[in-house]
């Protein structure tokens, strides 16, 4: 494999239009924090998990095993399966609001239509994964081209011509803007949601071995990866934000929101159903991508270490984990009707958004820990990759995730005038729950006639 190679494969699993709105309410400020975020966390997870990755197979579940201990790996992996449990909400909150601005526009903030779409897509999406088809990689592949580089090359271009006639800017774009306006943490609060945006980089690790020069080529790719991320993730938001006056954005149909105000400008509102196709099936594919990964991880050192009851280690006859999407379908039903019972959909989102970041971070900030462990107790471990200054890159990235699990208390503009307290129940209540009190349910009622390494195993080697 080559660098570029590489690095397009990183681009493609990190880079994605969903939050663009998000930052788009920051207009050119939203330069800033993307590029923070980037700095303190992007940059030290890929090569500190790229250097677990060529000396630990298993993933995070081994790298957090062999650096702290067995349940912690299992508390990581548990997390990486459990954000899933909002992420899905979230993410087809977007798809509802996408597919809504070709049927009617005015349906992007109806919460019932929301929850309706969310159940409906994620029971398809349960049952064509539980088939086994091949699509799923096809999808999801496509996705990429038509759903986030075709359509974020056409709002861009579409900004700077909008622009480039002589029309005012929606968001002011002088020097004096370049830092978000302080107003107390509150100002600094989207910023969170980045971490998520960049999340996935440990996932494309396990290549670095796979490179002909790890030690010159895996840190170049990175690079690389890097600077294509900061422009997918920048530039639809600039161009957002030219268009859509922030008090006016949404957070789920930002997108569409910008793309017919151009077609409108442009006259080609033809173009908006063609657009919406585009953006959902990026959306499906990535969905359907993340119920094949976790739950399988999930699944096989369930098997291995025996920490799920046998139930919910049940294959179906193609040999899918459907007991364990059933059950989180169950769980992702309960929490879209949320989008019904509460008027503002914009204020669902982002506090469903900020809950999975939170949930994910408590992986960064166990592999950060695991990996200057294991420079310390195995330092002569064969590696294909040894990252420059691994010390500061964990002791940054570790910084930087805590910094984001605090912040992400502080409730943003976008949760409305809701109650503060009732903002930090929400967050801490769904953090606690996921991240704490379930995983540490399963490890206390596991038993020993709970595990089935040769299962486990078999599934490993049907995967690879």
């Amino acid at each position: 494999m080559t660098w570029v190679t590489l690095a397009l494969m990183t681009t493609s699993s990190v880079a994605s239009l969903r939050s663009s709105p998000t930052m788009a309410v920051y207009g050119l400020a939203c330069v800033f924090l993307y590029v923070v975020p980037a700095i303190v966390f992007l940059l030290p997870t890929a090569l500190v998990s790229a250097e677990l990755a060529s000396g630990w197979e298993g993933g995070v579940y081994n790298w957090v095993a062999q650096g702290l201990s067995k349940p912690l790996g299992f508390l990581a992996v548990w997390c990486q399966f459990a954000m899933t449990i909002f992420y899905y909400p979230s993410l087809l909150a977007y798809v509802a609001s996408t597919i809504a601005y070709v049927v009617d526009p005015s349906l992007a903030s109806n919460g019932l239509y929301t929850a309706i779409v969310i159940m409906v897509l994620y029971w398809t999406g349960v049952w064509v994964s539980s088939r086994g088809t091949n699509a799923v990689a096809g999808l999801a592949s496509w996705g990429l081209i038509i759903g986030t580089l075709v359509p974020g090359a056409l709002l861009v271009v579409l900004g700077f011509v909008f622009l480039g006639q002589g029309n005012d800017s929606a968001a002011p774009m002088t020097a004096d803007h370049l830092l978000p306006a302080w107003t107390g943490l509150a100002s600094l609060v989207l910023i969170v949601n980045n971490f998520l945006s960049y999340s996935g980089m440990e996932m494309n690790a396990v290549h670095v071995s796979s490179l002909k020069n790890p030690g010159k080529e895996f840190p170049r790719s990175m690079f690389l990866a890097v600077g294509m991320v900061l422009l997918i993730f920048i530039l639809p938001a600039l161009a957002i934000s030219w268009v859509v006056p922030a008090d006016q954005l949404s957070l789920t149909a930002g997108v569409m929101q910008a793309f017919d105000a151009f077609f409108q400008y442009f006259h080609i509102g033809w173009l908006t159903p063609l657009i919406a196709v585009g953006l959902v099936a990026a959306s499906l594919g990535g969905m359907l991508t993340w119920l094949a990964g976790p739950s399988k991880g999930l699944l096989m050192i369930s098997r291995q270490e025996g920490y799920l009851p046998p139930s919910l280690q049940k294959l179906n006859s193609h040999g899918v984990q459907q007991n364990i999407l059933v059950a989180q379908g169950v769980v992702t039903t309960a929490i879209a009707l949320m989008y019904a019972l509460i008027p503002n959909v914009s204020s669902v989102y982002w506090i469903f958004s900020v809950i999975t970041t939170q949930v994910y971070l408590i992986v960064y900030l166990l592999m950060f820990v695991a990996a200057m462990r294991l420079r310390k107790l195995q330092p002569d471990h064969p590696r294909g990759y040894r990252a420059p200054a691994l010390g500061v890159l964990c002791v940054v990235g570790l910084l930087a995730s805590a910094a984001a699990m605090v912040i992400g208390f502080v409730p943003s503009s976008q949760f409305g005038n809701g109650s503060v307290w009732a903002y930090i129940g929400i967050v801490g209540g769904g953090l606690l729950l996921l991240g704490v009190v379930i995983p540490f349910g399963f490890l206390k009622a596991s038993k020993p006639e709970w595990r089935d390494p040769a299962a486990a195993a078999a599934i490993e080697e049907e995967t690879a």
